[in-house]
């Protein structure tokens, strides 16, 4: 449980693994807004394939504990994504302490909507949209993935867009608070206090409290020996949602801790060959039909 609760002070880590991957063919539209949060703008990069679209989308969620990193931690993989043929988004949202749960994951909605309310723009196809993460950004968007308006989680600019996810890439992703002690405090500075204080919060942000039937496809890829967020809450979400006949698979990365398993190429290679399968397949499929 120690190394559960570590999680949330550890910052994300990078993926220089990725270098020299870039995709010549694709446009790079840096520092978009895609939502205002009082005085704080927050930017998204957007890689835009080249070609007429619309294309699926990804996406692109940092890791960094809930309180650090930004956009740019994943955009070598950003680019990567454009590369294979997604409109891939990477954003920033707000971070704690001085933005608490449920915040972060507002901002993934937002960011949702965003992308669909500019699909013609930037040639997404909005019936085609998924989102890829490690660390706490993994947490974030299997949450994203499992959560739907009747969860509570759509925040103040519910407009009736949906925020809902055609698939999902989580690595790293812690999925249960609610084992958390009760009187332990290490995620107060983003959960507002120790779950018995905050028993609500603790319970929404566990993606596994809203694992349902209708969960779009999820691949979780997790470090076998990770310290900091165990294996056995991936593998206990894999199981959850394979029981109720949702499409989840767990990519295990023998050897390999927290900081390693995120520049694990085969866990990269699976990543995109299941945001292939589950986004970019179904339309050659709807095609052929």
């Amino acid at each position: 449980m120690k190394s559960i609760i570590a999680f949330g002070l550890v910052a994300g880590v990078s993926v220089a693994v990725l270098s020299g991957l870039r995709a010549a063919d694709l446009e790079t539209i840096r520092d978009v807004t895609y939502v205002q949060r009082g005085s704080q703008d927050l930017k998204a990069d957007v890689y835009v394939p080249n070609g007429p679209g619309p294309f699926p989308a990804v996406l692109v969620v940092h890791g960094g504990g809930w309180r650090s990193g930004s956009k740019d931690r994943f955009g070598r993989f950003a680019d990567r994504l454009a590369g294979e043929g997604f409109t891939a988004v990477a954003i920033n949202y707000r971070l704690a302490p001085d933005d608490k749960f449920p915040a972060q994951i507002d901002d993934c909605k937002n960011a949702v909507r965003w992308m669909r309310k500019n699909a013609a723009k930037y040639k997404i196809d909005p019936d085609r949209i998924g989102a890829l993460g490690y660390s706490a950004g993994g947490h974030l968007v299997a949450l994203l993935g499992v959560t739907d308006p009747s969860c509570g989680l759509e925040g103040p600019d519910a407009d009736g867009t949906s925020t809902r996810l055609q698939c999902v890439v989580a690595g790293g992703a812690p999925c249960d608070f609610r084992l958390i002690p009760p009187n332990v405090d290490r995620l107060a500075y983003w959960l507002g206090g120790t779950r018995a204080e905050k028993q609500a919060a603790y319970e929404q942000a566990s993606p596994l409290n809203f694992a349902s039937k209708d969960d779009p496809p999820i691949l979780f890829f997790h470090g076998e020996d990770d310290r900091l967020v165990p294996i056995l809450g991936a593998q206990t979400m894999v199981a959850k949602l394979t029981s109720l006949g949702v499409t989840a698979r767990l990519v295990t990365i023998p050897g390999a801790g927290h900081p390693q398993a995120v520049g694990d190429e085969r866990a990269w290679t699976e990543s995109v060959k299941f945001l292939q399968e589950h986004l970019q397949n179904t339309a050659a499929k709807k095609n052929a039909s």
